[in-house]
């Protein structure tokens, strides 16, 4: 599996129906399962962003779909950083020579 930190912008069209983030939160945690994935937190937020998608899927193919589907949507705009876990932050670091 493979986890992405998202941190998204509504779009014009997103912030103008807002109401409707929560229903669309849930069909974006639906896209995740169906892709064999999960989205593993997701947070309102104050600042540059206005809210952040944390999410496993089964590989990067799988990730930049999600991206892609995502964004298709027209509510919100993306900057995915892809996550590194503890244990594989540990490993990698440990192979330093």
């Amino acid at each position: 599996m493979v986890t992405a930190v998202m941190l998204l912008n509504w779009t014009d069209h997103g912030i103008k129906n807002v109401k409707e983030s929560p229903k669309r939160l849930d069909s974006v945690k639906k896209l995740a399962k169906d892709m064999g994935g999960e989205v593993k937190a997701f947070y309102m937020t104050m600042g540059v962003y206005d809210l952040v998608l944390v999410v496993e899927l089964p590989n990067n193919d799988k990730l930049a779909s999600f991206g892609l589907k995502l964004g298709s949507l027209g509510n919100v705009r993306s900057t995915t950083l892809k996550a590194f876990p503890e244990e594989d932050y540990r490993r990698i670091i440990g192979g330093l020579s």
